[in-house]
């Protein structure tokens, strides 16, 4: 029988899944709030590919608070997976760099937890095979910045903890990072809006009727992003004019950008210099402001939007991890 994989990447608000021949599925999935319907959603994601014949994993869901730590977290994803297979052969990708047996996951969990980074950069290192390079991929939480180096990661940290210290890890997203964390004393301190309404207001992001994942569970649109925002001002739709509030979405982008251009500059100055960019992930439009203003901004760059798609970009690490596993031996 032909093996056919599924790369799974089991986050914290999204369950995303890819084929190696770039067939890709992302699906809003709030785990924090219903751990216990984890099983069935991903049971139902694998249902959208009948003809899987083993699974590939990655994680990041264990850092949800509904798991007292994560250990707890890892085990009770593991579980879902293995219900989700129904029989099927699991490997869950490691931080080592190889995939692991589900019994050695469980035994070595700091190993697979949140390594979906390090399975999207050892899948990014094919673009540039020789030399120093940078990972760049800007997802709806958080953007992965990943030294790589002869086609093979090179970061300084493993972990969470170690990556937000040295600047590979920073936390901010174009969809769930809340508004207030950007703007700081300028604004209201509450869960009025998110970075998504200030891309859904600048056209970055496509308006999308049926998500009513925000952070006043109204659609995904201009109209009720124009709310959403208004409120960080402490008006409404009606007192906070559209000037305003174009203004306001502008300085969630530009500091969102600073903010990732400040640890480029960062992480390409201790790996050396001069390096090939590779971008990815729903959030890849924001880069190309980065790296326009970037020293040496003409550095070549490689996207996987460009090369792959939009869909595979988005789903970015369930893909490598779903590539890896078929070029690997059971």
């Amino acid at each position: 029988m032909t093996r056919q994989i599924l790369g799974l990447d089991v986050g914290g608000a999204n369950l995303k899944a890819a084929t190696p021949d770039g067939r890709a599925v992302s699906v809003p999935f709030a785990l924090w709030k219903q751990p216990d319907k984890l099983p069935a959603a991903l049971a139902a994601l694998v249902g959208q590919f009948p003809e899987t014949t083993e699974l590939a994993v990655t994680m990041t869901g264990e850092l949800c608070d509904c798991y007292e730590t994560k250990r707890e977290g890892v085990g009770a994803i593991l579980d879902a997976v293995e219900f989700a297979a129904g029989g099927r052969p699991v490997r869950v990708w490691g931080a080592g760099g190889e995939f692991l047996s589900v019994a050695a996951s469980r035994a070595e969990h700091m190993t697979v937890a949140a390594a979906n980074w390090h399975a999207l950069a050892t899948f990014a290192g094919r673009f540039v095979p020789t030399g120093p390079a940078l990972l760049i991929d800007i997802g709806g939480t958080t953007t992965d910045i990943i030294p790589l180096r002869d086609g093979r990661p090179c970061p300084r940290g493993l972990t969470d903890f170690d990556r937000l210290h040295t600047l590979e890890l920073i936390y901010t997203g174009v969809r769930r990072t809340p508004a207030c964390a950007i703007l700081g004393g300028s604004a209201a301190a509450e869960l009025f809006a998110t970075t998504l309404d200030a891309h859904l207001w600048r056209c970055d992001i496509p308006e999308d009727a049926t998500d009513t994942d925000t952070a006043d569970g109204r659609p995904a649109t201009r109209h009720h992003a124009h709310a959403r925002l208004a409120r960080m001002l402490g008006g409404d739709s009606e007192t906070v004019d559209w000037g305003t509030i174009t203004q306001l979405a502008g300085s969630i982008a530009r500091s969102q950008e600073d903010a990732v251009r400040h640890a480029v500059h960062a992480v390409v100055a201790r790996n050396g210099g001069e390096c090939t960019f590779v971008t990815s992930g729903v959030g890849e439009f924001l880069t190309v402001n980065v790296l326009g203003t970037v020293e040496h901004g003409m550095w070549p760059r490689r996207s996987i939007r460009s090369d792959l798609g939009p869909a595979v970009s988005a789903c970015a690490p369930a893909y490598a991890v779903g590539v890896l596993a078929s070029e690997r031996p059971s």
